[in-house]
């Protein structure tokens, strides 16, 4: 039998040091009241209620941490006691939120367990842990920083002070992380992103609605045009939708009771609308209105579509996080036993649009499927058998390496979730495959099966880049802002020496733009130093110097961003050179 999580060396280590966290704080703020202290990917929290008195600050920490390392050596015990709801009320008598979780869990009819830390220090939790605090290893964690959260997570509720820490099994994992952290700084995407002219915000257009400068949208238009180039050799139909729909269509597809305050609302001159949440229910409306028969199927429509939804502006940031989503969109029709082909080709465009990137080692593909609560999810046992084995089925006949996960399917049916891995380690999930029986059945979609009977197609949703924001913001701390030759703004920079060159370097830099190559001739009163500097920082891959030998010689002296000269060459082998590693997406 597969372990949980939760059952982990490192969730018990993590989870016990939650509770050592809270025995060091109470030390040195005995008035702090403890909420709850869960385990995080990387760590752990507690949140606590310091009042109106002495708050912890960053300075406090190492005094905090030091503390814990003390704990830790007193190799004290865990244990754990099952207690009545009456019994626990009175161990937290002046712990308003200890008692509500205790209510709630009174409430649910489940079981209320104590942890004791050694004789006297203890909590309400319900494990797991390490056996004592002498098996974590003193030199595993640190405290990380201190954050403002709200008691379950609701503004109505007190504001309460977050701890943060840092834990692994070892401290070699931990200094690993560390570093790691300390690269992604340096990649920070909206930091990046401003120092390349990539995108921009504004206050009066809002937070969570970045503007793509022209550097922007080059890379953008590439990725899209790249998509499209992998999607229509394989059959698909460009479509358009608008960016609004009456309510009643989202009322129809679920989507207005499943975002809730998540949509943004327009009042007509008569009628209620909705700027979109999903494009699936649009492209439900356009399968709907053709006729298909067996033999059209599948039907297959792709749009890199913008939806919207009204994050939090807390939880915003660059162009990871954004309220105009584009999502790079694919909705396909098609019969239950077309399942594991279809699934088979998207497959294949999502490994070579992820090789392209360099993102294939070390990826993952989580294969989400339905849980023993079927009362969660729509259509019948025979529907999801067909619908996970082919999934499975597409997994292994493409060699995917993925992992079954119960509970985690949507409620319409079950989905292969890919994970990536940047250039530093960091997983994202971005590339998603998604069965779904919910939207047919709400929108009585059917086609004409051999028989001459209405069958319900299944709709396979794809998105291949994920929201196309997301992944640009990815790509930006992926490559640090060095593209590759062919989604870089700037291609190649012409260097003119002096002014006696510029008219030969015009001419070069005409003759690649109206090959299609993104060139730019800087002819600024500048030395050739401070030129190459101003390249370097702008991360262009290649820039040509045109000096006296170039204009006698009719050639450029190439240079590269990392392979430093290349050397000397005629134009139209320049040409060449570019055009090969830009069709070949090197």
């Amino acid at each position: 039998m597969s372990q949980t999580p939760e059952e982990s060396s490192l969730y018990k280590i993590r989870h016990s040091l939650a509770h050592i966290l809270l025995m060091a704080v109470k030390h040195h703020f005995p008035h702090a009241i403890p909420t709850i202290g869960p385990v995080t990917d990387t760590g752990f929290y507690y949140d606590l209620d310091f009042k109106d008195e002495l708050k912890p600050s960053l300075d406090d920490l190492p005094k905090i941490e030091e503390t814990m390392r003390e704990i830790i050596k007193r190799n004290l015990s865990f244990r754990s006691e099952e207690v009545t709801a009456d019994q626990a009320r009175a161990l937290f008598e002046f712990n308003p939120y200890k008692k509500e979780i205790i209510n709630d869990l009174e409430k649910e009819g489940k079981e209320i367990t104590i942890y004791y830390t050694g004789d006297d220090f203890f909590d309400l939790c319900v494990g797991n842990h390490t056996e004592s605090t002498g098996e974590i290893q003193a030199d595993s964690f640190k405290l990380d920083k201190i954050a403002g959260a709200y008691w379950r997570g609701s503004e109505k509720n007190t504001m309460l002070t977050r701890i943060y820490g840092l834990a692994f099994e070892t401290r070699e994992e931990l200094n690993t992380y560390i570093e790691q952290q300390e690269e992604a700084k340096k990649r920070d995407h909206r930091i990046i992103g401003a120092q390349l002219k990539i995108f921009t915000t504004s206050p009066l257009v809002g937070p969570g609605l970045p503007l793509l400068q022209p550097n922007g949208m080059t890379i953008r238009k590439e990725i899209e045009d790249y998509l499209w180039s992998l999607h229509k050799k394989k059959g698909y139909s460009r479509v358009w939708t608008p960016h609004i729909a009456k309510e009643a269509l989202y009322v129809t597809s679920g989507h207005a009771e499943k975002f809730g305050d998540e949509l943004f609302r327009v009042q007509g001159k008569e009628d209620a609308f909705i700027l979109k949440p999903m494009n699936c229910p649009h492209h439900m409306q356009i399968f709907s209105d053709n006729q298909f028969s067996y033999k059209d199927m599948p039907v297959r429509y792709f749009e890199p579509a913008t939806v919207y939804r009204d994050e939090k502006s807390g939880q915003l940031g660059g162009l990871l996080r954004v309220r105009a989503i584009t999502q790079d969109d694919g909705h396909l029709f098609c019969t239950k036993d077309q399942i594991q082909e279809e699934v088979s080709t998207i497959v294949g465009i999502i490994k070579e649009f992820y090789s392209t990137f360099n993102m294939m080692d070390g990826y993952w593909v989580s294969l989400s499927v339905r849980d023993d609560n079927k009362s969660k999810y729509l259509g019948s046992d025979e529907v999801w058998g067909i619908a996970e084995g082919a999934l499975e089925d597409a997994a292994k006949a493409n060699g995917l390496n993925y992992k079954r996960v119960e509970g985690e399917a949507t409620f319409y049916g079950p989905k292969l979730d890919f994970m990536f891995k940047d250039a530093i380690g960091r997983q994202w999930q971005l590339a998603t495959i998604q069965c779904d029986f919910n939207l047919p059945e709400r929108f009585d979609l059917n086609y004409i099966t051999n028989e001459g009977k209405k069958e319900r197609p299944v709709v396979i949703h794809r998105a291949i880049s994920g929201s196309i924001e997301r992944f640009m913001g990815v790509m930006i701390e992926h490559f640090a802002g060095a593209f590759p030759l062919w989604l870089s703004p700037t291609q190649i920079t012409i260097l003119p020496i002096t002014d006696k060159h510029h008219e030969y370097a015009h001419k070069v830099n005409s003759i690649l733009f109206d090959a299609d190559i993104r060139s730019e001739c800087d002819d600024a009163k500048e030395g050739l130093g401070k030129k190459i500097s101003n390249v370097r920082k702008m991360k262009t891959p290649y820039w040509a110097v045109i000096g006296d030998n170039e204009i006698a010689n009719g050639t450029v002296t190439l240079e590269h961003r990392t392979e430093g000269k290349v050397g000397e060459m005629k134009v139209e082998e320049l040409l060449e050179r570019l055009r090969e590693e830009i069709k070949n997406k090197k």
